[in-house]
């Protein structure tokens, strides 16, 4: 597993903070972790004046590939992925509420939860490998948030 520092790093430039997923192995898949990580950059950013822009961005080939699957098949417990999902639309909704506007920079696959995480961004900038989609509503699936 990936040192907590490392699953979601912010480099400061000028008045712009960049928020990188950082588990390019995983296609920066949104574990429990990574959403924890996520939501206290946040909340910093937030409280930090010298910010008025984020950018949210994800290392390697894809921005996010959604939900860590293997994350989730490893805890089959209902109270478990109630809590993941409640942590997930926390992030989703304080990315609505954050003061700064929040730029998502857009490479290689957004999907699932990963495309909901560029869908709450205000704006997206995307690059020719971009792919988005939305496969959980093949089964019914969607999120909630």
């Amino acid at each position: 597993m990936t040192d907590a520092a490392e699953l979601v790093r912010r480099s400061d430039r000028g008045r712009v903070a960049t928020l990188t997923l950082g588990r390019p192995a995983a296609r920066n898949a949104l574990s429990m972790a990574v959403l924890d990580a996520l939501a206290a950059h946040l909340a910093d950013v937030e409280a930090d004046p010298s910010v008025h822009v984020v950018v949210l961005a994800g290392e390697g080939p894809a921005f996010s590939a959604g939900h860590d699957l293997r994350e989730i098949v490893a805890h089959p417990d209902e109270a478990y992925r109630r809590q993941l999902f409640a942590r997930c639309s926390g992030v989703m909704l304080a990315l609505t509420r954050l003061r700064q506007p929040v730029i998502a920079k857009v490479h290689g696959v957004a999907t699932a939860a990963g495309c909901q995480l560029v869908a709450t961004c205000d704006l997206a900038v995307a690059g020719a490998s971009a792919r988005f989609a939305t496969p959980g509503v093949d089964i019914g699936l969607f999120c909630t948030t």
